[in-house]
């Protein structure tokens, strides 16, 4: 039994090492010499040669130049490619869900170029409801998957946001720290609203997320304001569960 657990933990102090090289090189177009490697892993040099030996024989690093340095290869791209998760697609059970509790149109949206673009969408089966197209793009400041992405970001990359989209409303410092105080609460309370401002007749909630790349998502649920004001309740608490719940899947960084 020590044997086996000797066995174990060797192996498993071999995976940490080997994935630590693997991190050393990352970003490191030009290749960093062996010596460079066990710099910064903090290994001797003659375990990272043989680390280096290992990985190299499985294409996972190469040379970076005939004569030196060693660079990411492209077995792991490979690896990359296949592992890569379509977070729209495993999400949508969720939200087919999250639509028939709350009886509202869900919405998936996307962090891109300043920008919040539908990728899926879950519409209502009420007459009167709220329908946005996938691959539309929604401003920032004055929706509430907008607010819930701004949330996630620094008070400096907010306020660029904000002058980028409503300069005027930037240059008034009062409307300014108004809206900075607003993006705090998001923070406390993980949800976002637009009352009416996005769109007349029509307010939401949001919620976001990052996944595992780094990209930003927000669910947002927009409901006609005629009925918003007694379903808000309902809606808030059904959307924060959906949210814990996809806080647990491997998809998702806590970032």
């Amino acid at each position: 039994m020590t044997n086996g657990s000797d066995e174990t933990r060797g192996g498993i102090q071999v995976i940490s090492r080997a994935a630590a090289v693997l991190r050393s090189l990352k970003g490191q177009r030009e290749g960093l010499s062996l010596g460079q490697i066990s710099e910064k892993v903090g290994l001797p040099r003659s375990t990272v040669q043989r680390i280096v030996g290992a990985l190299q024989a499985e294409q996972l690093v190469i040379a970076a130049t005939p004569d030196r340095g060693i660079r990411l290869g492209p077995e792991l791209s490979s690896l990359a490619e296949s592992a890569r998760i379509d977070v729209v697609e495993i999400l949508h059970p969720y939200l087919a869900e999250l639509g028939e509790r709350t009886g509202e149109t869900i919405d998936l949206a996307v962090f891109r170029a300043r920008r919040m673009v539908f990728v899926d969408q879950i519409p209502s089966a009420h007459r009167l409801r709220a329908v946005s197209s996938v691959g539309e793009a929604f401003p920032l400041t004055t929706t509430a998957n907008g607010k819930a992405c701004l949330a996630k970001l620094s008070d400096h990359q907010v306020l660029d946001l904000l002058q980028h989209e409503q300069p005027e409303r930037f240059a008034d410092v009062g409307r300014r720290q108004h809206f900075l105080d607003e993006i705090a609460a998001v923070r406390a309370a993980k949800v976002a609203f637009d009352r009416d401002e996005h769109t007349d007749g029509i307010s939401a909630i949001g919620a976001s997320f990052f996944d595992l790349q780094g990209n930003l998502y927000a669910i947002s649920i927009p409901t006609p304001s005629s009925r918003f004001a007694r379903s808000e309740p309902k809606i808030v608490r059904e959307l924060l569960k959906t949210l814990a719940r996809i806080d647990k899947l491997e998809i998702v960084s806590g970032t």
